[in-house]
C-alpha cells in the first residue's frame, strides 16, 4: 500500500477496535431527538385524519376517510423517495452531517405548511414536502449510526436510537387521541379528550408541534462531528483522525482499547465513480440492492397500514373513532416495549432472522384484533402485540441495509432500498384501504399481514452480517 492508503488503513482499524459507543451519551440525544420528530410526523396523521378529512373535505365521514387517507400517505412517501434519492447522494459527497441539518429543517417547514392549510389539495402537498425531509433524514441518520457505532453493536445501538422512534409514534398518536377526537367514556376513548364542534382544529396544533420539535432538532445537531469514516474515503486523514482521537479517549475511560490491528484495505480513492454508479455498475451491490428493495417494498406495505391508517382502517371496520383511536393510541406501548427489546436482544440473531419472527408476532396480534371482535381489551392485546410485531424488526433491517454498501456509497444504497420501499406503504394504502369496509376484520388484517411474511420469506436470501466489520462486508 501507498502512504496514502497505509494511513487510510491504519485510521479504520483504530475506529474498528473501539468496542463501545464513544461519543458524548449526549450526542445520542441528539440523534435520537431526530428520531422522535420523525416517526411523531409518520405517526400523527394516524388518529389524527379523520378530523383533518372533517374539516378539509366537505361531506367526509369516519367510514368515508379510507378513501382519503391513501393520497397524503402516498405523496408522503413519494415525496419521502424523492427527498432521500436527490439528499442522500449529496450525503455520500458532503458529508454526513450537514446534509442531517438540511434534511431536518426540510422536515419542520413541511411540518409547518400542513398545519396551516386549508384545502386537501394542499395537505396532500405539504405532506409531500415533509416527506421529502423525513426519507433523507432517516438515511442520512442510520447511515451516521451504522459508522459510529462499534462493530459488535451496529444493531444494538441503531435499536436505542430507535426508541425515541417509539418515543415520537407514542407523543403523535396520543395527542391524536386527545386534540383531534371527542370526549368519550372509556374503554371507548378519552373522558378528556377536546374535539368538539367548537374545536375542530387539534390536528393543525399537532403539525405546529412537529415543526417546534424540528426547530430543536436542527439546533441540537450542530453539534455532532463528522463522520470519521466518511472523511477517511474523502482523504481528510487531519479531520478524521481529530474524531477519532476524541472517540478513543472516551472508550478508552470505560476499559483499556486492544492494540491496533493490521491496517484494513482503505477504501476506493474519492475519484471513483459514486454513489450511484458505484452501486449500479458494482454486480454484489445491484443485485443486493434488488433483494433489499424486494423486502422494504412488500414489508412497507404492512407497516404503514398500520402505523399511518390503523384507526381510519379500524373505523371503517365500524369501530367508532374515539375507540378506533384509543385501540391504536394503546398498541404505541407494544412499540416502546419492541425498541427495547430490539435494544437489548438485536445483536443475538442474524439480522434477516428478525423479519421472519416480527411476521409471526404481528400475525398473532392480527388474529386477536380480529377475534375480540367488540370485546375491547381484546382489541387493545391484538393492537399491543401488532405494534410490537410489525416494528420489532425495523431497527435491525436499517442496520442491515447500512452494512449491504460500502461507506463511498452507503447513503445512497440505504436511499435506495429503504425509499423506494416506501413506496409499497402508499401503494398498499391506496389499494387496500378502499377495500376495508368490505372485508371482514380477520380478512383485512390477514391480507396486511401476508405482505409482511412475503418480505420475511424474501430476506432469508441475504447475506449475513452480524458482528463483521463494514469493510469485510462491503469493500
Amino acid at each position: 500500500m501507498s502512504t496514502s492508503e497505509n494511513k487510510a488503513g491504519l485510521l479504520l482499524a483504530r475506529i474498528d477496535r473501539i468496542p463501545v459507543w464513544a461519543l458524548p451519551s449526549l450526542f445520542a440525544g441528539i440523534i435520537g431527538m431526530g428520531f422522535l420528530f420523525t416517526f411523531y410526523d409518520i405517526f400523527d396523521i394516524n388518529v389524527s385524519f379523520i378530523q383533518t378529512c372533517m374539516a378539509l373535505v366537505p361531506g367526509c365521514t369516519p367510514p368515508s376517510s379510507a378513501q382519503y387517507i391513501g393520497l397524503p400517505v402516498l405523496l408522503n412517501l413519494v415525496g419521502y423517495v424523492v427527498g432521500t434519492l436527490f439528499f442522500s447522494p449529496l450525503a455520500d459527497r458532503a458529508g454526513r452531517r450537514d446534509l442531517l441539518l438540511i434534511t431536518m429543517l426540510v422536515t419542520g417547514i413541511g411540518s409547518v405548511l400542513t398545519a396551516v392549510v386549508d384545502t386537501y389539495t394542499w395537505f396532500v402537498v405539504a405532506r409531500l414536502i415533509t416527506g421529502v425531509g423525513i426519507g433523507a433524514d432517516l438515511a442520512i441518520v442510520n447511515t451516521y449510526i451504522g459508522e459510529m457505532a462499534p462493530r459488535g453493536g451496529r444493531a444494538r445501538y441503531t435499536s436505542m436510537i430507535f426508541v425515541f422512534s417509539a418515543l415520537g409514534a407514542v407523543l403523535g398518536i396520543w395527542l391524536g387521541l386527545w386534540l383531534t377526537t371527542p370526549s368519550t367514556p372509556l374503554p371507548l376513548g378519552l373522558p378528556f379528550a377536546l374535539a368538539s364542534a367548537s374545536f375542530g382544529y387539534g390536528w393543525r396544533i399537532m403539525y405546529l408541534i412537529g415543526g417546534a420539535l424540528a426547530l430543536v432538532g436542527v439546533m441540537l445537531r450542530f453539534q455532532l462531528p463528522e463522520s470519521p469514516r466518511w472523511l477517511i474515503s474523502r482523504a481528510r486523514y487531519e479531520e478524521a483522525e481529530m474524531v477519532i482521537v476524541e472517540m478513543e479517549s472516551r472508550a478508552h475511560e470505560i476499559s483499556p482499547l486492544p492494540p491496533v490491528a493490521e491496517p484494513v484495505a482503505p477504501p476506493p480513492a474519492a475519484g471513483e465513480r459514486m454513489p450511484f454508479a458505484a452501486i449500479f455498475h458494482n454486480p454484489t451491490y445491484r443485485s443486493r440492492t434488488l433483494l433489499l428493495l424486494a423486502m422494504w417494498f412488500c414489508a412497507y406495505i404492512t407497516v404503514y397500514s398500520f402505523a399511518a391508517g390503523f384507526t381510519t382502517l379500524l373505523a371503517a371496520l365500524h369501530y367508532p373513532p374515539p375507540e378506533a383511536g384509543l385501540i391504536t393510541a394503546m398498541g404505541t406501548f407494544g412499540f416502546v416495549l419492541c425498541a427495547l427489546v430490539a435494544y437489548a436482544y438485536g445483536e443475538r440473531m442474524e439480522r434477516k432472522t428478525w423479519v421472519p419472527l416480527a411476521a409471526a408476532i404481528t400475525l398473532v396480534g392480527g388474529v386477536l384484533v380480529a377475534v375480540g371482535g367488540s370485546v375491547f381489551w381484546i382489541g387493545v392485546l391484538g393492537s399491543i402485540v401488532v405494534f410490537f410485531g410489525f416494528n420489532v424488526w425495523v431497527p435491525i433491517a436499517y442496520t442491515w441495509s447500512v452494512e449491504n454498501y460500502p461507506t463511498r456509497a452507503r447513503t445512497t444504497g440505504f436511499a435506495l432500498v429503504d425509499g423506494i420501499g416506501h413506496l409499497g406503504g402508499g401503494v398498499g394504502l391506496m389499494l387496500i384501504a378502499p377495500l376495508i369496509p368490505h372485508l371482514g376484520v380477520l380478512a383485512a388484517m390477514l391480507l396486511i399481514i401476508a405482505f409482511l411474511v412475503l418480505a420475511a420469506v424474501i430476506a432469508q436470501f441475504g447475506i449475513a452480517t452480524q458482528d463483521r466489520l463494514l469493510d469485510d462486508i462491503s469493500p
